[in-house]
């Protein structure tokens, strides 16, 4: 696993990490120095919650036990409540991350909703609610953070878990996949705003497993079929690539919307990825496909006549 590298000041605001990946990432983080503010939806008494620490894939994990956690093992970390669907609950978690800690160098947006059935299948209030806290939830996140980017000298990390944009990627699972694709769209869009406004030193960046991860919702399958194990990745392959990505420089991730295999194959000399199998000696399927399309096009830089809305809006008051 990497460590230590990261000034101990840097801040990282982990959104979605009670259990299962998030946990993981900051777990991992702290140990490589961040002081990590942990938000979810869910809390508890962590001094109540026996045995500890509680499986990091079941309801009993939660910011709460995660922070006990990380304070335990010698890092600093904040628990706090988030509500994403909640525009003022997420400026709230900002707000009161900010007051404690002065700053934020990094945002990783890990909370998410998950369906994956045909639209015929995926009720509207499933569709609402994958929307609300995937795409929503994480321009809500960002919007109530630029403020504080500016403040710090427009010098901070974004990572989205959000994967590559390809076809494939929506069969059997639209509505999901509608969701999930608009937070890399977020991703490109922002590294190009970043680039023109000539942001050098920030930097948004997706990231996608390539084989499925251990975590709550693969424990479903699990419990039904044990051998399903030998397909699974641990979550610390996520947490090396996400260090991996926040020590590369801003050039190199921003806009990429990359896989975890890939990017610590390709950019942090890694070859042996056997440490992650859950089930020792196996060799987990990969789910991604080899080499995904590249989405520029001939006419990239021409803009044509470029409009911008709050220009507009200006020039009508």
């Amino acid at each position: 696993m990497v460590t230590n590298m990261a000034p101990s000041h840097k801040v990282a605001l982990i959104v979605g990490a009670s259990r299962g990946i998030g946990r993981q990432v900051a777990i991992d983080l702290a140990k490589n120095g961040y002081t990590v503010v942990v938000a979810a939806k869910s809390t508890s008494d962590a001094y109540a919650t026996k045995p500890f620490p509680p499986d990091p894939n079941s309801p009993q994990s939660t910011v709460s036990t995660v922070a006990r956690e990380i304070h335990e093992a010698g890092g600093q970390a904040t628990a706090l409540p988030v509500d994403t669907r909640d525009f003022e609950s997420v400026k709230k978690m900002v707000e009161e991350t900010i007051r404690i800690h002065g700053h934020v160098d990094v945002l990783v947006y890990n909370s998410g909703a998950i369906w994956w059935a045909s639209v015929e299948n995926t009720p509207f209030k499933r569709f609402q609610l994958m929307q609300r806290v995937n795409p929503e939830g994480l321009y809500a996140t960002i919007q109530a953070l630029l403020p504080h980017f500016r403040n710090n000298g427009w010098r901070a990390r974004i990572i989205v878990v959000s994967p590559p944009i390809y076809s494939r990627f929506f069969r059997g699972k639209t509505a999901y996949a509608m969701g999930k694709v608009g937070m890399s769209v977020l991703t490109k869009g922002m590294a190009m705003d970043f680039e023109r406004e000539k942001k050098h030193d920030m930097a948004i960046t997706s990231i996608w497993p390539a084989v499925s991860i251990e975590s709550a919702a693969t424990g479903t399958i699990t419990r039904t079929d044990p051998t399903a194990e030998r397909d699974l990745r641990k979550p610390t392959i996520y947490s090396d690539a996400i260090l991996a990505m926040l020590n590369a420089p801003t050039k190199v991730v921003n806009g990429l919307l990359a896989l975890d295999e890939d990017f610590l194959r390709e950019y942090a000399g890694v070859t042996d990825f056997s440490k992650y199998s859950v089930m020792p000696g196996s060799s987990p399927r990969r789910i991604m496909p080899a080499k995904m399309p590249d989405l520029t096009v001939a006419e990239q830089d021409d803009e044509g006549r470029r409009t911008d809305s709050t220009k507009l809006r200006a020039t009508k008051l």
